[in-house]
């Protein structure tokens, strides 16, 4: 178990937490009511930012029952928190469903996941090593 620092930018944010125990994610309210349109998207605050330790990321993934229920996903899921960013975490939601969707202050948006990640190094070759995928891209598997 790692700490990760979490900071209240504003008096009525919810400091993230686990709905139960051993839960991966970590529930992040909204701390603004906002109304999504079909087809709309918002960036809606949860006024808190967390110190994400070196060696890992955040990772900001939707909320299932918010998809499969009403069609809220988030535009660029996941969204990334770099070990270094001290900002508010914001979420960027968006309205695939065709009702009208009212975020309400304190409502569960999103999670947010800490998991490690690999310090890399590039390095610029003339040539990759084979493998048996090739250069074959998305949807390139057979069923």
């Amino acid at each position: 178990m790692i700490d990760v620092a979490v900071r209240r930018l504003r008096p009525d944010a919810q400091i993230p937490h686990q709905a139960y125990e051993g839960d991966a994610g970590l529930d992040l309210a909204a701390c603004e009511a906002v109304v999504l349109e079909p087809g709309e998207r918002a960036v809606v605050p949860t006024g808190v930012a967390v110190e994400i330790p070196d060696g890992y990321a955040g990772f900001v993934q939707p909320r299932s029952g918010l998809a499969a229920q009403h069609g809220i996903g988030i535009v660029n899921s996941p969204g990334l928190i770099d070990s270094g960013y001290r900002g508010e975490i914001r979420v960027v939601l968006l309205n695939t469903g065709h009702d009208r969707f009212s975020v309400e202050a304190g409502m569960r948006i999103a999670q947010l996941v800490v998991a490690p990640v690999a310090s890399v190094r590039l390095v610029e070759v003339d040539e990759l090593a084979g493998s048996e995928r090739g250069s074959r891209g998305f949807g390139s598997s057979t069923s």
